[in-house]
């Protein structure tokens, strides 16, 4: 069943209407209502082509969670070949919400890193919805280490509305893993790609994301805080998400403009979620430019890139 968000309420009534007519048509063979669903199916795609043109930050953060945008998992089984899984952090326990390993993109080997949400409830729970504990940003710092032990590039795939905030996480060490998570990015001499194909939320993305080249699907997102958080801290009212969406610049194309982002991957008409295989293919093609783009580069000059990137980020926006 198609899940609609709030602002395609009239989209699902008229896509409703079409599809109660061809049951009716299943149901009746000498009813003849093709006429009459393809009118409805022609005003459906126009509507759908109105809605995407002009989403708001907030509607595009509504998109990049949306329950059936495909995840890290459906990434992994579709662009890599033999992928063998990595486990735990050597300290103290496995992170189901951090998955990754060793594996080929288009017969080049990798390792892979991504958040995984889960995709129905009891998946959810068992991912953590994609909040990473410690012992996730652990168990891929293991893997960055591996990687440039035996000079693989790295591909993260960010998908996270933040690192898990509880209380067990945070006694052990929630913070500091998230630091040294990071400070692995800047330190590994192989190439690292990462790319934001749902929700890029705080620490917890930024300690996969400090690449050497960012790419970020069209309806994804990346702040420093998600926007309801945001609002209950300015104006004390989390219902002002709206507003907090607009001034957190957190949009595909803001961050461009910023100099974030180095490349946005679009995204089939109506959201990843309605063609997931053009969704995985357009990322495809995006992840082997821009693993082109680093091909040949020392292991000094990606450290001093990936570093020179982080600190003069933000200037390209200032100075436009």
């Amino acid at each position: 069943m198609t899940h609609y968000l709030d602002f395609e309420k009239p989209l699902a009534e008229i896509e409703g209407k079409a599809e109660e007519l061809r049951r009716m048509a299943r149901d009746n063979e000498e009813m003849d209502v093709a006429a009459e669903a393809a009118a409805l199916d022609r005003k459906a795609e126009t509507l759908l082509k109105d809605l995407y043109a002009k989403l708001t930050p907030w509607r595009k953060c509504q998109v990049a969670r949306h329950p059936d945008r495909p995840h890290c998992k459906d990434y992994v089984e579709a662009l890599f070949t033999e992928f063998t899984p990595l486990a735990g952090d050597r300290g103290f326990a496995d992170d189901h919400a951090v998955m990754g390993g060793l594996a080929r993109l288009d017969d080049r080997p990798v390792v892979v890193i991504g958040h995984e949400k889960g995709n129905d409830t009891s998946s959810r729970i068992t991912r953590n919805f994609g909040m990473a504990r410690p012992e996730g940003y652990r168990k891929a710092m293991r893997l960055m280490e591996m990687a440039d032990k035996f000079g693989l590039p790295v591909v993260t795939l960010i998908d996270t509305p933040g690192a898990y905030p509880g209380k067990g996480a945070e006694e052990r060490g929630q913070s500091e893993a998230i630091a040294r998570s990071t400070e692995k990015c800047l330190q590994i001499g192989v190439p690292l790609v990462s790319v934001v194909i749902g929700e890029g939320g705080s620490g917890g993305a930024v300690a996969f994301a400090t690449a050497n080249r960012v790419a970020m699907l069209e309806h994804a997102v990346y702040s420093v805080i998600s926007p309801e958080g945001c609002a209950s801290i300015l104006w004390k009212d989390s219902d002002k998400m709206r507003e907090a969406a607009e001034a957190l610049r957190l949009t595909a194309q803001d961050l461009y403009q910023l100099g974030v982002c180095d490349r946005v991957i679009p995204e089939p008409l109506g959201g990843a979620h309605r063609d997931s295989e053009a969704s995985i293919a357009a990322v495809r093609s995006a992840i082997g430019g821009l693993l082109g783009d680093l091909d040949g580069m020392s292991r000094e000059d990606l450290i001093r890139a990936r570093r020179d990137k982080f600190l003069n980020m933000g200037s390209k926006g200032l100075a436009a």
